[in-house]
């Protein structure tokens, strides 16, 4: 049964929306300095006031920005996924992997992400409540790549195979925040993926020893 207040709370919901999605526009195109709360709220369409009613501070609104951020890359994760599941095993399925946990690393969510980070780690109170964040979404992307390559993460190679791809995609998501590096990125993303097909196709005592190699 609809009640009173659910207009009102539809209104609210929609409002922090807004302004979420504008944080994360202004941190990906102006950079941290112009992602102030005024700014932020004049860009939603909302009042200063409205916008410090849902988020008092701007750490607050910076903070739920990146849980917000974080939750759209997993549920487009999670849609990936049942793209790739209807794929046959093979080079071609750990490539389209691959290619989309780099993916994740080079869309404007991440380069708003970036600019947080940055600024986090000359300001020890924003570092304080990040880093906690990056811990949490590290270990659930993490799980995300290894269940979309479909390997046994209790395996140690295979664990720090699938953590090496991860740094893989972050590092190349760095060098494409000043230019556009995407040819050379999808030459990478096909010769990593073969590289780890095999590696986690390997008998194991042979990727152990590759591994050690290293």
């Amino acid at each position: 049964m609809a009640t009173p207040n659910e207009p009102k709370q539809d209104r609210s919901r929609a409002t922090r929306q807004r302004l979420l999605e504008a944080t994360i526009d202004c941190l990906a195109e102006t950079g941290w300095a112009a992602a102030t709360v005024a700014v932020v709220a004049e860009r939603a369409g909302v009042s200063r006031g409205a916008a410090q009613h849902h988020f008092p501070t701007r750490e607050d609104l910076i903070t739920a920005a990146l849980e917000y951020m974080f939750d759209s890359r997993t549920q487009q994760a999670k849609d990936e996924a049942i793209a790739v599941a209807a794929m046959a095993d093979g080079v071609g399925r750990t490539e389209a992997v691959v290619a989309g946990l780099v993916e994740s690393y080079t869309s404007p969510l991440f380069k708003a992400a970036l600019q947080v980070w940055t600024h986090a780690a000359a300001d020890p109170a924003l570092r304080e409540r990040i880093v906690p964040l990056e811990a949490k979404f590290g270990r659930i992307s993490h799980r995300r790549a290894v269940e979309a390559l479909g390997v046994d993460d209790a395996d140690p190679v295979t664990h720090h195979l699938v953590q090496a791809t991860l740094d893989l995609a972050r590092g190349l998501g760095l060098a494409d925040v000043l230019t556009d590096d995407s040819a050379r990125r999808k030459q990478i993303v096909q010769q990593w993926a073969a590289t780890l097909h095999t590696a986690l196709n390997a008998p194991r005592g042979v990727a152990h020893s590759r591994s050690q190699a290293l």
